[in-house]
């Protein structure tokens, strides 16, 4: 079973069932691993909010990080069903959960996908090529065909990678990295 929406399924059920300090945990491991990591000679860093209510990795530690270091933290806001806008997430950008959970800016300064150097992306499961399986909808399909090919695109996942997803398309952009609590994936 290595379809994406079979996948999508189990993924989600398996997310389901992590408790809270599991959550915290295995985030702040991913997080260490990313420190690992040669991508802190950049500026602009595209960072998933986390939705709680689906047990996403927390991304509030890496958002520390990137403050620590003096990187510029941009986030992302759905805007329809197709797209996503882009800003800089700074101490006056006001935040609001979007009907999924999801914290949003309400407004601020705006970021063109060509801007973003790094992105961390959201994932259900990762395979060993690079490919993901996400919610489905290819937002970030979307907007990493946006970015310049250089962008350095960074899987987060509390899970270890399968072998093989076998319904990949055309349109779906693998990962450089993937980062679990226990390893660095490099593609």
């Amino acid at each position: 079973m290595s379809n994406k929406e079979a996948l999508r399924n189990e993924y989600r059920k398996r997310r389901d069932v992590l408790m809270e300090d599991q959550i915290a945990e295995w985030s702040i491991e991913i997080s260490n691993r990313c420190l690992t990591l040669n991508i802190w000679g950049y500026s602009q860093y595209h960072l998933f909010m986390t939705s709680e209510k689906n047990k996403e990795v927390d991304t509030s530690y890496l958002l520390s990080i990137l403050q620590g270091k003096d990187k510029q933290p941009v986030v992302p806001k759905m805007v329809d069903d197709q797209s996503l806008e882009h800003y800089l997430l700074t101490d006056q950008t006001p935040l609001k959960l979007n009907h999924w959970g999801i914290p949003e800016p309400l407004s601020g300064i705006t970021i063109t996908p060509e801007q973003i150097e790094v992105v961390f992306v959201p994932l259900l499961v990762f395979d060993l090529r690079g490919h993901r399986v996400g919610y489905g909808k290819g937002y970030y399909d979307r907007f990493l065909g946006e970015c310049p090919k250089n962008t350095i695109k960074i899987g987060l996942s509390f899970f270890d990678p399968l072998s093989k997803i076998e319904d990949i398309d055309a349109n779906d952009i693998a990962l450089d990295y993937a980062i679990t609590p226990r390893e660095v994936y490099v593609f």
